[in-house]
This record gives C-alpha cells, sequence and structure tokens, in this order.
C-alpha cells in the first residue's frame, strides 16, 4: 500500500494541471492540459480520463498503482455523490457526473471537493500550515475564497458552504457585492477590490502620488501596480494598501476568534506582495482577535504556488482512504 501512488487534478477555467505523487505528497512528474469549455464543456472530463491513461501508458503504469485520483473543482461540488454544478467558469451549468465518469474511463477511485478547499488541504499538508491540524487558508484572487480546516479536517457546513470568507461583511452599507449583499470582503480586498478602492480613495486625494496621476490619466491600474507603488512608498498607495489589510485582517480576526486556528495562510495572486501584506494584516488580526487567541495565531504566506491544487488533491484522496479504514 505504500508504494502506491496518488494523481493530484487542480481543474480550472483555463487549465488543468495533473500530477503523479507518492503518499508523501512529493510531485513525481506533473503536466497540464486546456480546458476546453466549448459544447457545455461536455470535452473536460473525457480530456482528462484520456490524458491521464496516456501518462499511465507513458510511465507503464497500471490502475493498481494507484490508491486513488483526488481533484478540485470550481462551481457546487457534492462531494459524496461526485457531481459538480454551476461551474460557470467551466461552462457547467446542468449537473455533472464527475466521478461517475472518471472512475468508468481510469478504474480508479476518485474524490473530489471545492478548489479553494483543496488547496487548503496542500497548503496545511506540507505548505506554510506545516501539517498543524488548525488552519485557516484564504485565497486572494479576483474574489475572495477560503478553507477552514479543523482538528486536521475540512469544515464543510449543512450544504458545503462552510469557508465563504469572501462574504463576512466588513461594511454594512458598503459595495454591492456579486452575492446581492452589502459589503463584502471580497469586495475590498480581492484583486478587483482593491482596485475599486483605489479609485474611490483618489477621487479625495489631493497630494503628490503617482498612482494618483495614472488613475486621472485613464490608465489601465491592478493590484500588482498598487502593492508595488505602496512598497516604494507612494503615499496613496500606501493608504489603499493599509485600507486593504484592515479589512482582510478585520475578517480574520473574527474567523480566528470562532475557530482558533494555529495558522492563517494568505493564497491567491495577490499574496504575491508577500510579507509587505502579511505584516501589515497581523497587526490587524491582533488588534482585534481575543487575547489568548492572539499570543498563538501566526499568519503567513502560502509556500507552494501552484502546485497548492494538486497537492491538496492527493491529500483529498489520503484523507478519504483513513477515512473508510477507520
Amino acid at each position: 500500500m505504500l508504494d502506491k501512488k496518488v494523481i493530484g487534478i487542480d481543474l480550472g477555467g483555463t487549465t488543468a494541471k495533473c500530477a503523479i505523487l507518492n503518499q508523501k505528497g512529493e510531485i513525481q512528474t506533473k503536466w497540464s492540459i486546456e480546458t476546453d469549455i466549448s459544447e457545455e464543456g461536455t470535452k473536460i472530463i473525457p480530456n482528462l480520463i484520456q490524458s491521464i491513461n496516456h501518462q499511465l501508458d507513458r510511465f507503464q503504469l497500471t490502475a493498481e498503482d494507484f490508491i486513488g485520483i483526488g481533484m478540485g473543482s470550481p462551481g457546487t461540488v457534492n462531494r459524496i455523490d461526485g457531481t459538480v454544478i454551476g461551474a460557470y467558469n467551466l461552462n457547467w451549468k446542468t449537473l455533472q457526473l464527475v466521478r461517475e465518469q472518471i472512475e468508468k474511463g481510469t478504474g480508479i477511485p476518485f474524490f473530489i471537493d471545492n478548489d479553494a478547499n483543496v488547496a487548503a488541504l496542500g497548503e496545511q499538508w506540507i505548505g506554510a500550515g506545516n501539517n498543524e491540524p488548525d488552519v485557516v487558508f484564504v485565497t486572494l484572487g479576483t474574489g475572495v475564497g477560503g478553507g477552514l480546516i479543523s482538528d486536521g479536517k475540512l469544515l464543510h457546513g449543512a450544504i458545503d458552504a462552510a469557508g465563504e470568507i469572501g462574504h463576512v461583511t466588513v461594511e454594512p452599507e458598503g459595495y454591492l457585492c456579486t452575492c446581492g449583499k452589502k459589503g463584502c470582503l471580497e469586495q475590498y480586498a480581492s484583486a478587483t477590490g482593491v482596485v475599486h478602492l483605489a479609485r474611490d480613495l483618489s477621487e479625495e486625494y489631493a497630494g503628490d502620488s503617482q498612482l494618483k496621476f495614472l488613475i486621472d490619466d485613464g490608465q489601465d491600474i491592478d493590484a500588482k501596480t498598487i502593492f508595488d507603488l505602496a512598497k516604494d512608498g507612494d503615499d496613496l498607495a500606501e493608504m489603499i494598501v493599509d485600507r486593504f489589510a484592515y479589512y482582510l485582517g478585520f475578517a480574520l480576526a473574527n474567523v480566528a476568534n470562532l475557530l482558533n486556528p494555529s495558522t492563517i495562510v494568505l493564497g491567491g495572486g495577490v499574496s504575491k506582495a508577500g510579507e509587505f501584506l502579511a505584516e501589515k494584516v497581523r497587526t490587524v488580526v491582533s488588534e482585534f482577535s481575543f487575547p489568548t487567541i492572539r499570543e498563538i495565531t501566526k499568519v503567513k504566506i502560502a509556500e507552494l504556488g501552484n502546485d497548492a491544487g494538486v497537492i491538496g488533491a492527493a491529500s483529498l484522496v489520503l484523507n478519504e482512504i483513513e477515512y473508510e479504514i477507520i
């Protein structure tokens, strides 16, 4: 059993990242294929099956060499039934029988969960979470997602909706969110949210700022531009990043007060700002967290980068198999 391998899949709207890993989470080989969302996404799973079988042939492996296949997917995932619906970046508007197709096509047991949950497992296992049992993972990208791990297990909630950190309210009368309510964290602490903040705050700002010049000149700005200028001491950019960190730290302090994690891991594209961002968030988390929680909660930047999804998918398989054995 110990020499058996695991396949991890991180399914995204542009590519599906895949890897063969050992049971220590070490990647032995990895590859990616284009996510073909044409014809309502009906080609995605057959293409994955064909790609997996090609790799097995290439390395002279069979289904018996594997414990299972794990996958992180966008959309509404039913991990019990192995189905996905509403993954609009995949063009999956109707129910997709993912497990049924992949198990039939490969002969290997299949496990699936939400992509943010799976990335959280990866970072908790061999990333910034340092294999600690209580870890919160937050991904800062176009939106804000999250994965909550307590006592070594993912928290799913009654309808698999636990971990919606991006929809914690941080401004009750704030920006309107795509979910329909006002003031959600992801409207302030995401790659798109920070640009919204920048445009609003620049209207009130009267000082000297390169960022204000770019905005007033009608030039495109993004999160990287804002954070880079803040690191260089641009006054307006620093104000915006401080506001960003305030909202994020405020929300995460309340998550910490509820769950008492040892580590909060910041991932996603915006986390590339690194320690510059992490230190600001730590300060706010410390300000709003309960004293005993404040003393032990670490805020760290994710370490696995693009490999978090495939490593977490492998962890998903190993966790599920262990659960079944127990």
